[in-house]
C-alpha cells in the first residue's frame, strides 16, 4: 500500500509542470524586450515570428529623449545582440539550477541591452 502511494506521488510529481523561477521570469521579460519593435529599430532587423509587444499599460507611446548622462545606456545593435546571447546563457543556467549565475548573467544582459526604445 505504501509503495503504491509512493509510486502515485512520484508519477504526479513528474506530470506536474515545473514552476517558473524568479530568474526565469526575468529571462522571459528581457527576451520579450529584445524581441520588441524598439530592439528591432536599434538593430535594423526583425526577430523570427515578427516583433512582440510587452502589452504593458505603463509603456510609453514614444521613448524619452536621452540626455548626455544617458550615453552609457544608449542601445546599440552590438549590445542587443550580446544581450540575446547572455539571455540564452542565463536560461541555461536557470535550467541547471544556478539561480545566482542566472541573476548575474541577466544583469549583464540588461546592461548590454541598454535603454531600448
Amino acid at each position: 500500500m505504501i509503495m503504491r502511494f509512493a509510486v502515485a506521488a512520484l508519477a504526479l510529481a513528474a506530470a506536474t509542470p515545473a514552476l517558473a523561477t524568479p530568474c526565469a521570469d526575468e529571462v522571459d521579460t528581457l527576451q520579450r524586450r529584445l524581441d520588441s519593435a524598439g530592439a528591432a529599430s536599434v538593430t535594423g532587423t526583425t526577430p523570427p515570428g515578427g516583433t512582440t509587444s510587452s502589452n504593458s499599460p505603463k509603456a510609453l507611446d514614444t521613448p524619452p529623449a536621452l540626455t548626455k548622462s544617458d550615453a552609457a545606456v544608449k542601445p546599440t545593435a552590438a549590445g542587443v545582440e550580446e544581450a540575446k546571447k547572455l539571455v540564452a546563457q542565463a536560461r541555461q543556467q536557470d535550467k541547471g539550477g544556478d539561480s545566482q549565475g542566472c541573476r548575474d548573467t541577466i544583469l549583464k544582459a540588461k546592461e548590454k541591452a541598454g535603454a531600448l526604445p
